[in-house]
């Protein structure tokens, strides 16, 4: 795993993923950088969001038809996510409700480096709305 080079653009990106419990996309992370780099471009926020997924900080909750959101990666807090498919809240899973992973029924010698779940349905509020 190569280290993404630290500049003040990727420093601030870093900032606002990990203030944000939303998962935002990329031009959301852009709006909030530019509060303190106003020049920053939509682009070069693209391409730090892309070297922070290479280098493994960052990852990309893809969804057909939608922006891509991301989550920064917190030591010791890993999780899944449940999305809504009504308004497109993201919510955290903790690892530790999620069942174990099914050895015995993966290919002999397949070895699982990462693995990400995720819960589709509707979240309380969307829920509560349909009434």
């Amino acid at each position: 795993m190569t280290m993404v080079r630290q500049t003040k653009q990727r420093t601030a990106v870093i900032e606002v993923l990990q203030a944000s419990r939303t998962h935002p996309d990329a031009a959301q992370v852009h709006a909030q950088v530019r509060e303190k780099l106003p020049s920053i471009s939509l682009g070069t926020v693209y391409r730090t969001l892309d070297a922070l997924v290479r280098d493994g900080m960052v990852t990309p909750i893809e969804r057909v038809g939608q922006a891509t959101r991301y989550d920064y990666r917190r030591e010791g807090n890993d999780h899944h996510h449940a999305l809504c498919h009504t308004c497109g809240a993201i919510f955290d899973v903790p690892v530790t409700s999620v069942p174990p992973i099914p050895h015995a029924h993966l290919p002999a010698g397949f070895q699982v480096t990462d693995i990400r779940l995720e819960f589709m349905g509707v979240c309380p509020a969307c829920t509560s709305t349909r009434h």
